[in-house]
């Protein structure tokens, strides 16, 4: 009896493990892993992997510009033949090889944040980036009473969602807000250094601007501290995009004006949700669009508000 006993034991042991070796696993791949934006991401994968009974891969590079890294993820993705991806695109069209080439690979392919030149995947999730560069000019407009110069502070060339942004707040400021001018923009390339000095070149060249658009977190966060080094906190208007501790501390201050928001954490969340849903044989949306929101240093108190900008990662990231 005890020998059965042992082999009974054994027998469940190795059910159990061949029901946890049986469950699905989506890859994610983000653009990035140094901002908060992506570990909010990260955190809403984990939060639908764990209601939807799925494993997942996550990885990306180090640096959002690191475009041939990206493409070395997403291959070794396939190469290990996961059963759903998701990719958030750091150039929308050097990725749309890799891409089709999971699909054709007879993987489901969601793609995630920033658009693709392609159509050949089975959802988009993102923020509707057009409309939230809308919404930040309209902010700024608001905020200058129609009226100053404004200087831009872009994030990198090829990332479709913040070009969306860029390509909206100045489409809108020129039709909707004629006795504003755009002197001047350039690019941050999503490192802090970079973009601390595009800043301060701009500040420079323009010392009568009345406004600032940033266009993503690490732009922002850039270009506060030039405003902050040049004692321009509350002189100076800004519209920033994206949110993290350091941006909220600075709406809180008065170097930011407003924070155009995403929810980090849902695009993450729905991204793999897209591919859950697949891997059970229901189709998702082709495109699923999140709005983005405006906020201001009176609305920081708002549960809503603080569950969205400081969401508790701990809960989903060791």
């Amino acid at each position: 009896m005890k020998i059965y006993a042992v082999c009974i034991c054994l027998i469940a042991l190795t059910c159990s493990g061949c029901q946890r070796s049986s469950k699905k696993l989506i890859g994610v791949v983000s653009k990035g892993q140094a901002h908060q934006f992506w570990q909010a991401i990260h955190a809403g994968a984990v939060a639908a992997s764990r209601d939807y009974g799925v494993e997942i891969a996550w990885n990306g590079p180090a640096d959002e510009t690191d475009i041939a890294r990206q493409i070395q993820i997403v291959e070794s993705m396939v190469a290990r033949h996961v059963d759903g991806l998701a990719v958030a695109p750091a150039s929308r069209s050097a990725l749309v090889k890799p891409v089709e080439a999971a699909v054709q690979s007879g993987i489901p392919v969601t793609i995630y944040d920033s658009a693709l030149d392609s159509t050949d995947y089975l959802s988009f999730v993102a923020t509707n980036n057009y409309q939230a560069g809308e919404m930040a000019a309209r902010k700024l407009g608001e905020l200058l009473h129609g009226h100053g110069k404004v200087i831009a502070v872009n994030h990198m060339p090829g990332s479709a969602s913040s070009m969306d942004r860029e390509k909206a707040f100045q489409a809108t400021i020129t039709k909707e807000f004629p006795g504003i001018q755009i002197v001047g923009s350039e690019y941050g390339m999503s490192d802090r250094a970079k973009v601390l000095a595009a800043a301060e070149n701009l500040l420079t060249a323009h010392p009568d601007v009345n406004g600032v658009f940033a266009s993503a977190e690490s732009s922002s966060v850039g270009a506060a501290l030039a405003l902050k080094e040049r004692h321009l906190s509350g002189k100076v208007r800004f519209v920033a995009f994206d949110s993290s501790p350091d941006l909220v501390a600075y709406l809180r201050d008065g170097t930011i004006d407003a924070l155009v928001a995403q929810d980090t954490f849902q695009i993450g969340y729905q991204a793999v949700q897209s591919l859950a849903e697949k891997l059970r044989g229901h189709q998702p949306a082709k495109k699923i669009d999140l709005s983005a929101i405006v906020i201001t240093r009176s609305d920081l108190d708002k549960p809503k508000i603080k569950a969205m900008l400081f969401p508790d990662f701990s809960k989903y990231l060791n």
